[in-house]
C-alpha cells in the first residue's frame, strides 16, 4: 500500500516550513510543497534538508489560479490530504490593498478544495487565524467565543475562509477538514538552520526585534502605549513555530485516522498567556544580554487590544500541549538571526 501523499501550500513559508520539518520527523508520509514565492525562497528547501536530511518534491504554483492547481494535481495526482498555508498574512498590507487579500487568500483556498475533490483530496486543514475574534472582551478566548468585527481584511479573509470550510465540509459524507486557529507563531527551528525569512520587509515583533538587535534596522517602533493594558501596549499570545508545525501533524492524524471525529471541527492554538509587546521585548534583551533602540509611535490601524487563547480543546483532543516556553521562542529567533548574518558574511 502506497504511503499517504500530502501537499502543503505555501510550503516554503515560515509556518509552512516548520510543519514539513515535524511531518518528516513525526510521519511516514510522502510530502509535496506548492509556492509561488511571493514572500518566500526555495532555497527553503534546502534548509529543510540540512534539518532533516530529506529532500521533498515541489512545485512552484500560485494557487490563486485555477489553471495551477490544476497543474499541482496532474502532476502529484496520489495527494489525498492538503494542510492550506499559502496566503497574504500582513495586516498593514491587507488595509492598504485590500484587494490583493480578498483574491488570493481566499480564491486559492477554494481552488484547492474544488481541484482536489475531483481528485484523491479527502483531508484538508485550513491555516486560520486568532484575528478571526476581533476586539473582543472576554478572555481567554475559546472556539465557541463570539466574533467582533474583523479589525483588517486580512482577518476577514480568514472569517470568510473558515466560513466556506464550515459550508463545504461540516455535513461530507466523504471528506473532512478542520481550521487551526493560531495565535502568534514565533521562534525558529532549534537546529538555527530554519526559520522566518521573508522577502520583503517583515512587520511581525520576533523579526523586527532581532533585525534591530543584529543592526538591519536602527530601530524598531512600538505601535501604541495607551491601550489599557498593564504597561499600555498590545497583548499577544506568542506560541513557538515548531509547537504550531506539531499541532497541524496531530491535527492531520486524527482526520485519517479518527472515524469518529466530526467532518468538520476548529481548534485554537496558543499558549494560554498573555505577553505585551514591552514584556517580549524585555523578554529578548534578558536572553541576548542587549540592550534594544526602539520607540513609542502612534498606533497601527488593524491592531486588536490583547487577545490569548484558551487551547484546552486541543490539548484534549489532539493531545498537543505546547512544549516551548517565551525564552525558547527568543533564543530560537536569536539563533537563526544570528545564522542568517554567517551567511551573508561569507
Amino acid at each position: 500500500m502506497s504511503k499517504e501523499t500530502i501537499l502543503i501550500t505555501g510550503g516554503a513559508g515560515y509556518i509552512g516550513s516548520h510543519t514539513i520539518v515535524s511531518l518528516l520527523e513525526m510521519t511516514n508520509f510522502n510530502v509535496v510543497s506548492a509556492d509561488n514565492y511571493s514572500n518566500s525562497s526555495p532555497r527553503t528547501y534546502d534548509r529543510i534538508e540540512q534539518v532533516t536530511g530529506k529532500r521533498i518534491a515541489f512545485i512552484e504554483a500560485d494557487l490563486s489560479h485555477r489553471s495551477d492547481v490544476e497543474k499541482v494535481f496532474a502532476q502529484f495526482p496520489e495527494i489525498t490530504g492538503v494542510i492550506h498555508f499559502a496566503a497574504h498574512k500582513s495586516v498593514p498590507e491587507s488595509v492598504l490593498k485590500p484587494e490583493l487579500y480578498y483574491r488570493n487568500n481566499l480564491d486559492s483556498l477554494r481552488n484547492v478544495i474544488e481541484v482536489g475533490r475531483k481528485h484523491k483530496l479527502r483531508n484538508v486543514i485550513f491555516s486560520s487565524s486568532c484575528s478571526v475574534y476581533g476586539n473582543i472582551e472576554q478572555l481567554p478566548v475559546a472556539e465557541t467565543s463570539p466574533f467582533s468585527k474583523p479589525e483588517s481584511p486580512y482577518a476577514d479573509t480568514k472569517v470568510k475562509g473558515e466560513e466556506m470550510m464550515r459550508a463545504l465540509f461540516e455535513n461530507s459524507s466523504v471528506d473532512k477538514g478542520i481550521s487551526l486557529r493560531y495565535f502568534n507563531p514565533v521562534g525558529a527551528h532549534e537546529s538555527g538552520l530554519l526559520g522566518e525569512s521573508p522577502q520583503e520587509r517583515p512587520g511581525n515583533l520576533v523579526p523586527v526585534i532581532t533585525q534591530t538587535a543584529i543592526g538591519i534596522r536602527e530601530s524598531m517602533s512600538v505601535f501604541g502605549d495607551d491601550y489599557p493594558t498593564r504597561d499600555g501596549t498590545c497583548i499577544r499570545d506568542y506560541i513557538h513555530v515548531c509547537d504550531i508545525a506539531e499541532a497541524h501533524v496531530l491535527a492531520l492524524q486524527r482526520l485519517i485516522n479518527d472515524k469518529s471525529a466530526p467532518s468538520y471541527d476548529i481548534f485554537n492554538l496558543g499558549s494560554g498567556n498573555g505577553v505585551t509587546v514591552l514584556e517580549a521585548i524585555k523578554a529578548f534583551e534578558k536572553i541576548s544580554n542587549s540592550n534594544l533602540n526602539y520607540e513609542i509611535v502612534a498606533r497601527r490601524p488593524g491592531d486588536v487590544t490583547a487577545i490569548f487563547s484558551d487551547s484546552a480543546k486541543a490539548n484534549s483532543e489532539l493531545n498537543w500541549i505546547p512544549k516551548r516556553t517565551l525564552e525558547d521562542m527568543m533564543s530560537s529567533a536569536w539563533k537563526w538571526e544570528k545564522h542568517l548574518a554567517s551567511e551573508k558574511s561569507k
